[in-house]
Order: structure tokens, then sequence, then C-alpha cells
């Protein structure tokens, strides 16, 4: 039966996640065709939140339970969508455009997977090692929420965007802070070495203890805690220790569907994947072989797939998308460079101590290829921006 077939017959859209990927394309398909039904399927209760605002809940003084915005009874109201909570999609059988859901089989017209990531697990010997916890949705942050409700000091592993995230928000609220991490600068694969030195010593400064160069090689339970050691140094002490290392897309549906796999779900820049009438975006998609795990990246498929699933082929175009990092102790706006290029620092001194501007140039051209900017700096965002989509900036 062809896809013409199965939407003369009435069959859904039906959207498998209920992320900020799937709520998106669903609300933006919703607002371009009234009629198209529309199916959801969640593994968890549906409730729509911002996830990025998990990693800043403390200071914001909301609770995991103020975190949801809506049920998935005022999401379907909203969206006029049929959501199904708490459901797991077992199969998918691309000839048949048929998923296998709970053992009963569901039709679709077009499917969109947007299944999103599971944190990435670190191989650590000890058996303190299967207590680590990840938070990747609002269930996971309630469980650390009543975690820190017993203890006073908390170790993270991993100095990426949401590890630096978490800390800044645990030190502001008081906790005891260790970062630990193999590189040597925190957000090494976002900031120059020299601006990471910078926010290293902010995070310092905002009471975070920052542990370059280390991997964990154990984690041991205590009668009160856990102890961390490593194949050099000092082993650490900590009441609890979150695990923020990174995520992995979750591909085992689409590739069991036979899908084509390239680190996540492929798709072309129209977000459809190798079998017909399967599309994919968010963190379980690489668009173009490419996976952009942030939001505004997400924003920018979910409203192109809806115009293509609204029968408005539109291929996903990319502006320049800064990445916010929510660290009130320097805030930080990055874009990674694109090609290569040399870069150019500039730190206020002692004005802003925490201050930087970072930006590579093209060689030849001079026109910037991406930009890193710290505390104050983070004003000049968008002169940069328009910059790297117009022409060169002056760099004063």
């Amino acid at each position: 039966m062809t896809a013409a077939q199965h939407e003369d017959k009435g069959q859904p859209v039906v959207i498998v996640g209920t992320g900020m990927a799937g709520y998106t394309v669903a609300r933006e398909l919703r607002k371009l065709d009234s009629t198209v039904p529309i199916v959801m399927i969640s593994r968890d209760d549906g409730s729509f939140y911002s996830k990025p605002m998990l990693s800043n809940a403390l200071a914001m003084k909301k609770e995991p339970q103020a975190l949801a915005s809506f049920d998935a009874m005022a999401m379907a109201a909203q969206l006029g969508a049929w959501i199904r909570v708490n459901q797991r999609v077992e199969r998918i059988l691309p000839a048949e455009h048929t998923l296998v859901v709970d053992n009963a089989l569901l039709g679709y017209s077009k499917l969109v997977l947007a299944t999103g990531a599971d944190p990435r697990r670190l191989k650590v010997a000890g058996d303190g090692a299967a207590d680590v916890m990840s938070i990747n949705d609002l269930g996971d942050y309630a469980r650390f929420r009543l975690a820190l409700t017993r203890c006073r000091s908390v170790a993270i592993l991993g100095a990426g965007l949401i590890g630096c995230e978490f800390a800044n928000d645990l030190a502001a609220a008081g906790y005891a802070v260790s970062l630990i991490d193999p590189a040597s600068t925190p957000l090494a694969r976002l900031l120059p070495q020299d601006v990471g030195e910078i926010f290293a010593r902010a995070l310092d400064d905002g009471g975070i203890r920052f542990h370059p160069g280390r991997s964990v090689d154990r984690i041991d339970r205590l009668s009160d805690g856990y102890r961390l050691t490593f194949a050099e140094g000092e082993p650490i002490v900590a009441d609890l220790v979150v695990s923020a290392v990174g995520l992995v897309p979750r591909t085992a549906l689409a590739a069991a569907a036979g899908l084509e796999i390239a680190q996540g779900i492929r798709t072309d820049a129209w977000c459809r994947t190798s079998a017909p009438d399967i599309y994919a975006l968010g963190d379980c998609a690489a668009i173009e072989g490419k996976v952009q795990p942030y939001v505004l990246p997400i924003m920018h498929a979910a409203r192109a797939l809806a115009r293509t699933l609204a029968g408005q082929p539109t291929r996903v175009a990319f502006p320049v998308m800064p990445i916010t990092v929510k660290t009130p102790a320097s805030p930080a706006v990055v874009v990674a460079p694109e090609g290569e290029g040399a870069w150019s620092i500039e730190t206020a001194g002692d004005a802003a101590k925490h201050a930087a501007r970072a930006v590579c140039r093209h060689a030849t051209s001079e026109r910037p290829l991406g930009f890193a900017l710290l505390g104050a700096a983070i004003e000049g965002k968008a002169a940069l921006i328009k910059a790297m989509t117009e022409g060169p900036v002056a760099t004063s």
C-alpha cells in the first residue's frame, strides 16, 4: 500500500517521543493543518517541560513538579492529538507503514522519530558505580532532588555544558561541588584553551572545585557517601555522584527496522530517513550526518519538518546558532567554528576578570567562523552573528 493510499484511509501522522522535538513538530504541524490526525507515543507520562531548565531549577527555586507546564491531557487538547502515555514502540514495519506498540498494531501515513538520547554510561569499577546518577528527564531530576535532601557534597563527572550548568546551580545553592573531567579545562569541546582557563577560574570563584585531567577508575560506597579513585592523585569523597559525560542517540528501534544509522538516525536535509515516509529529528537524529543536541537546531528542524509533513517539502536551513551556557559564575555564548581558522582572544583584565572575547577567523577573508564569549563580553553576540552572515566585524 502506498503512502497516498494510507493518507486516503485517514492514517495518522505518528510521532514517537514527547520531548521538545516531538511536541514542537506536533505544534507546528497543527498550525499548518487543522485536520490531519496526529498520534503521539510517549515512553513516560507525556508531561511537557523545558529540559534545559533542569540544570538551573535550584536557582529558580523550582520543585520538580513545578517544572512541568502541562500534562499529557492538556497537551492533547492543545494539539488536537491523541497522546498515548507510558507506552513503548516495539517494532517498526516500514513496508506496511505500521508500528507494533504494546503488542498492538498502529498504522501511520508518516512517522516521525523523536526518540531522544540516553546518558552515556561510564565503565567504572567499584560497588558504588551502579549508584551514579544521570539526569536526562524530569523523572531523573525528581530522584536527583530527593537525593540532594540527604547530602551536602556532590561530585560531577564531566565538565561539558550540562556538567558545568549543574555544578553552578548546586554551588549557588550551597552544596560543595567537585567537577571532574579528563580535559585540562571545562567546556573543552566548546572553548579555546585560554578561554577555558578563564572559565575555570570563574567556576572556582563560584565555589566549584575543578579537577582537570582526571578520569575516575572506581567508585566505592562508604558508610556516608562515595570514594572516587583515580589513576593519579588523591581520592575524592562525596555524598552523591552525578554523571554528565554526554548522550548517546537512541537508534535501536530505527536500526532494527533497517534504517541507516550514522552516529544518530541518518537523515537528509528534509529530515527524511532511508525508509519512505519515516523522518527523524532531535537528539536521536543525524541530519545530513550531524547530531546537534541543542535547542535551536531542534526548533529549526521541527519547523521545517512540519511544513514537509503538511505537504510543503522544506529543507532544514540552519542559521548561525549560538549555544548558551547557563552559568551565572560566568555566562557563556559559543558558536563552534565550521572549518579551520585562527583564534584571537581578548580579555578585560581586572575590570571584568571573567570576561573574554574569542573569535575564530578565516585565514584570508577575516570572516568570523565562530566565537566564544564569556561574562560581560556576551553583549557582543549579535554583532558577531551578523558578521558571520554578512562579513567581517571590527575587533574593538
